[in-house]
């Protein structure tokens, strides 16, 4: 008498008893879902952005080290320039208010008044000389001051030097008319004149000696 057949495990086939998981194909594992195409190119364009970062980096050349300008030029330029402000504002104010104002001798050689109010003293028959030194004086004090040296832009190194250079002519115009038109001499212009002369050669000085200029490393 026949036997029933034996119920078989889910899972199984006949002549054998390994089984398989229903999420494979003959027992192999399903293949992984690949990265998306925007995965790959995000990660791409990420990289491509690093490196172009890095060498904007490697190409981007460093500020030059300047020369520093010592704290006694600095201060120097600076008390003259003030000192040439504060006697061009009493050569103003006399000018426009009476040459009385002015300590002065008025006979002989020393002769204040005499230079101030001879028609020598207006340049071009408009600008009084005493205004045009107040001008100056107000713009080298604020480029001479201790802030002004402190940045290296080449610009303002040169527009110092050529500002107390156009200076230092017109000083010399000034002495010339002095002593051969006029005969006389101002003393409260003499000390302009000085001072002129003194933030002149400072100035050169600094110059020559590349305060604020870029160091060369001496690299080849």
């Amino acid at each position: 008498m026949a036997t029933p057949k034996q119920a078989r495990p889910a899972g199984t086939r006949s002549g054998g008893g390994n089984t398989r998981d229903k999420g494979t194909r003959g027992g192999r594992p399903e293949p992984q879902p690949a990265r998306t195409a925007g995965q790959g190119n995000g990660q791409q364009r990420g990289g491509q952005a690093t490196r172009t970062v890095r060498q904007a980096q490697a190409t981007v050349p460093a500020s030059p080290a300047t020369r520093a300008v010592p704290l006694w030029l600095q201060l120097a330029t600076w008390l003259l320039a003030l000192a040439g402000l504060g006697v061009s504002v009493y050569l103003t104010v006399a000018h426009y208010v009476s040459p009385a104002l002015l300590i002065c001798s008025e006979k002989g050689l020393v002769n204040c008044a005499a230079v101030t109010t001879s028609p020598e003293s207006i340049v071009f028959g408009v600008f009084p000389v005493a205004v045009l030194g107040l001008a100056f004086y107000v713009f080298m004090a604020a480029i001479t001051s201790p802030w002004a040296w402190r940045p290296s832009w080449p610009w303002i190194r040169w527009v110092r030097l050529g500002s107390v250079a156009a200076g230092m002519v017109f000083v010399l115009y000034l002495v010339y008319t002095e002593l051969i038109t006029l005969n006389a001499i101002c003393l409260w212009c003499t000390s302009v004149h000085v001072i002129t002369f003194l933030l002149f050669a400072l100035i050169v000085f600094s110059a020559a000696a590349g305060y604020g200029a870029p160091e060369t490393t001496g690299r080849r």
